[in-house]
C-alpha cells in the first residue's frame, strides 16, 4: 500500500541512494520528503496493475526543497504484493544495488524500480 509509512521509508532510501551516487557533481543532494501527488485513482490496485508504475512527488536538492517527479515502477514481486494488499516496503531494493535508482537533475525526474 502506498501510504505515509511507505513514503517515509522511500524518502530514507532515496537519501541513501543519493549519498552513494558515483557522479561527484551530485554529492550533497538529499531527499526531504515524498508525497502522493496524483489523484487517488492512480494509486489503486487496478491502475498499478494496468500501468505497472505511478508518479509521486519528491523534494530533493542541496537544500532538499526542489520538486522532482518520482516515477515508481513496480516489478513482479511488488505488483504481486500490491495486488494482495501486502506491505511493499520489502520491494524497495537495497541501496547497494545500482540498477534500481536513476535521477535526472535537468528534467527533475527520479525513477525507482521496485523488485
Amino acid at each position: 500500500m502506498l501510504d505515509q509509512n511507505f513514503c517515509e521509508a522511500l524518502e530514507h532510501k532515496v537519501s541513501e541512494a543519493l549519498a552513494h551516487l558515483a557522479d561527484k557533481k551530485l554529492n550533497g543532494l538529499w531527499c526531504d520528503g515524498i508525497l502522493l501527488s496524483e489523484p487517488d485513482s492512480h494509486y489503486s490496485q487496478k491502475f498499478i496493475n494496468d500501468n505497472r508504475q505511478t508518479k509521486l512527488k519528491a523534494y530533493v536538492g542541496y537544500d532538499g526543497q526542489t520538486s522532482y517527479i518520482l516515477i515508481l515502477k513496480f516489478g513482479p514481486k511488488a505488483l504481486s504484493r500490491y495486488a494482495r494488499n501486502l506491505d511493499i516496503l520489502l520491494s524497495i531494493p537495497s541501496t547497494d544495488l545500482d540498477n534500481w535508482f536513476f535521477i535526472d537533475v535537468d528534467s527533475k525526474t527520479i525513477e525507482i524500480q521496485l523488485d
